[in-house]
């Protein structure tokens, strides 16, 4: 992890471009996203960045010897104590590298960790954070000390006969893992008592999702007079954001602002951030929030699907798209993508800065929310008291009758209702 004991940190950005991996991003657009993330570390000093050419990968040093010495050379005459590599790097990579250069190094998994530990905030983003750098760190635990003979057998619960260090570190970080599960479990539980009190009030849920420095918490701030942090940095949001707005019809709404997305997001922040996307889980619409003024905005967007598709969300909630900071847009690139917003009913080009657009966008929204209603009769047993209970909480119960089989309720609901339902 990174020193922060020292004001500032010297660092340069190395984005490796293999040739033969065929899903690779266009390497310039993947440069300057990774130096945006060195910078959202307020103690890094970003003074030099390269695109690496690989024609192929080096199992022991990632870089042949010859660009090795060349990077060597650059690294000294900029005085850098710190290079981070886009992408990712084997813990053998990673101690042969600071061993040739005498830096420290981060790949991509340990700066998006390291901007994650900085920003979170609630006590659930921080055991998140925790138990996410600890699944890292238990993966790089190499033969890279003197002190990995075998060891003298001790007692049971410090280890049995023979135990290596490398065993030993291992068990500690598991055991500690198992602590901040049962730690994180509890602030789940509490966050779900609080999602169960908030479906009681019969506010639907706007959920805005976007790739990271979409301009999310700038819009949700506009909208809610709320005071997210808002900064023109990857990441500034960490921590899910609710706020009730009253839309221009007088429709009330709960309004969510939720972590940014990131291509190639590490796989131990995957997991350890679902519980933040759960928000997303109960939306009953997703506002998809796209930077449309960045070179890569048609690949974010499909990052950000793809996320979605994997939580099981793109299929329940209906999903509208807002092209943000449509004021970076000028001349006729501008006036094509205003037509083709005016085309589509599912499409809002709009300026959280400015506020250009907005009023079209909350005008619409309560009819998004009105989805159509359907009547249906269901027959619960006496033991479905979980459903029973879940269904007077959406509200949707029109009728109640009972015999000697069990309840039977008429409901008056939605499709996404119906599918919630179906999953109890």
């Amino acid at each position: 992890m990174l020193e922060h004991d020292r004001p500032v940190t010297r660092a340069w950005v190395l984005h490796p471009d293999l040739k033969s991996d065929q899903n690779r991003r266009d390497a310039v657009p993947a440069l300057e996203e990774a130096v945006a993330l060195a910078a959202a570390l307020p103690d890094l000093q970003v003074v030099g960045s390269d695109v690496v050419r690989l024609p192929r990968i080096h199992p022991g040093m990632l870089f042949g010897s010859g660009k090795i010495e060349e990077l060597k050379s650059a690294f000294h005459d900029a005085e850098v104590e710190l290079v981070l590599i886009d992408g990712p790097v084997t813990p053998v990579q990673q101690r042969n590298l600071e061993k040739a250069w005498g830096v420290k190094l981060l790949d991509r998994t340990g700066l998006i960790l390291e901007i994650f530990s900085d920003r979170a905030r609630t006590s659930e983003g921080v055991l998140q954070v925790e138990m996410a750098a600890l699944s890292y760190q238990r993966t790089r635990l190499v033969r890279a000390w003197t002190h990995l003979e075998r060891q003298r057998g001790g007692l049971g619960f410090v280890g049995g006969p023979g135990e290596t260090q490398i065993e030993a570190d291992r068990r500690a970080i598991d055991e500690q893992l198992g602590r901040l599960r049962k730690q994180l479990a509890k602030v789940v539980k509490t966050r779900e008592l609080h999602r169960a009190s908030r479906k009681k009030v019969p506010f639907p849920i706007v959920a805005l999702v976007g790739y990271t420095n979409a301009g999310k918490s700038t819009l949700f701030n506009r909208l809610t007079g709320a005071d997210v942090m808002a900064k023109d940095m990857l990441f500034a949001t960490l921590d899910p954001t609710m706020r009730k707005i009253i839309l221009p019809a007088g429709d009330e709404v709960i309004m969510s602002d939720t972590v940014g997305f990131i291509s190639d997001l590490p796989t131990e922040l995957v997991a350890a951030f679902r519980a933040t996307l759960e928000e997303v889980l109960d939306a009953d619409l997703i506002v998809h929030v796209r930077d449309i003024s960045h070179p890569q905005t048609e690949e974010q967007a499909q990052d950000v699907m793809a996320i979605l598709q994997s939580l099981g969300v793109a299929e329940e909630a209906p999903v509208i798209e807002v092209w943000n900071k449509i004021d970076l847009i000028d001349g006729d690139a501008r006036d094509a993508m205003l037509t083709q917003a005016a085309r589509r009913d599912d499409l809002f080009a709009i300026s959280a800065v400015t506020g250009e657009g907005l009023d079209a966008l909350l005008t619409d929204i309560p009819n998004r929310l009105k989805a159509p209603r359907t009547e249906e009769v269901l027959h619960l047993d006496f033991s479905d008291g979980r459903k029973r209970a879940w269904l007077f909480e959406q509200g949707v119960v029109t009728d109640e009758a009972q015999d000697d089989s069990g309840t039977q309720l008429t409901v008056f609901w939605t499709q996404l209702q119906k599918d919630r339902y179906e999953k109890l």
